[in-house]
């Protein structure tokens, strides 16, 4: 049970919704949106965090919304991982989510919510990141569109009471060759030692990670790497590691030296497989 009291809201709209976040911030009610309520609920009930209140965004039609537009897909950031993944409307968004946590949590999960949770892994923003999406905003002038890359460094960086509405998906995207590749120390849902998705399109290989570092990344230096011609698969897999934007991750899981052997097993087979792969030019 969550052992604190809170104000609940559930509005029916986007203004509406940062109308009263601000109005409880003003307040002093240290308040929090709410989309699938996982992680608000697990660190509440260990007193992780102390919201005052909640703002619930499902009501939300923006926020809930999973179909195409003029704009691409469009996913809603309250559409939960097992929505996501059963539409197979973006098989490769559908095969990682499905590989975050059992299906009852999938259920809960909602993509905004991985996005912007504070677990580190957010495994579900890797295919966004291959993708190049666009992310819808809410904030004090209202909606705006940006590119992930311009809002997600390491994790989601908004301004106080903005929150995110949806994303959009460039139909090019949807069918492209891909692997995903999940490394857990024991079960099948478990906190990555490497998740790795990757992407051909147009014989160049754009790659993303989770449970390397203590963030999930694209790096264009490893993508430089992988698609340069001078140099084995072999080669390209080794150097890699030696590539990563930050330290390799240390713990209970697996040590860094163990993850930086993953990773360099895993990047040979995929190579290997991309090369097989008509247009695949590694």
């Amino acid at each position: 049970m969550i052992a604190h009291d809170f104000d609940y809201y559930r509005p029916d709209t986007m203004k509406e919704a940062y109308g009263i976040y601000q109005k409880l911030s003003a307040m002093d009610k240290s308040p929090a949106y709410y989309a699938g309520g996982s992680e608000v609920i697990t660190m509440s009930r260990a007193g992780s965090i102390l919201p005052g209140a909640v703002v619930d965004l499902k009501a939300i039609p923006e926020c809930t919304y999973m179909g195409f537009a003029d704009e691409g897909l469009m996913i809603g950031a309250c559409v939960t991982l097992s929505a996501i993944a059963e539409s197979k409307l973006f098989p490769m968004l559908g095969t990682a989510v499905s590989r975050i946590a059992d299906h009852t949590n999938q259920c809960r999960i909602t993509l905004g919510g991985n996005v912007c949770g504070t677990i580190i892994y957010r495994e579900s923003v890797l295919p966004l990141l291959l993708t190049d999406c666009s992310v819808y905003l809410w904030g004090a002038n209202g909606e705006r569109r940006v590119p992930i890359k311009d809002v997600f460094h390491q994790r989601v960086m908004l301004k106080k009471g903005e929150f995110i509405t949806r994303f959009a998906i460039d139909q090019k995207w949807l069918g492209v060759p891909y692997i995903h590749v999940k490394k857990t120390k024991n079960e099948k849902i478990d906190y990555p030692l490497l998740t790795l998705v990757a992407l051909l399109e147009g014989g160049d290989i754009r790659m993303a990670f989770s449970g390397l570092c203590e963030f999930p990344f694209r790096s264009s230096r490893i993508e430089d790497t992988l698609n340069g011609p001078d140099c084995t698969i072999s080669e390209k897999a080794e150097r890699i590691t030696h590539q990563l934007p930050g330290p390799c991750l240390d713990n209970l899981d697996g040590s860094a030296e163990y993850r930086a052997f993953v990773l360099k097993n895993t990047v040979y087979k995929v190579l290997q497989k991309f090369k097989e792969m008509p247009n695949g030019r590694i």
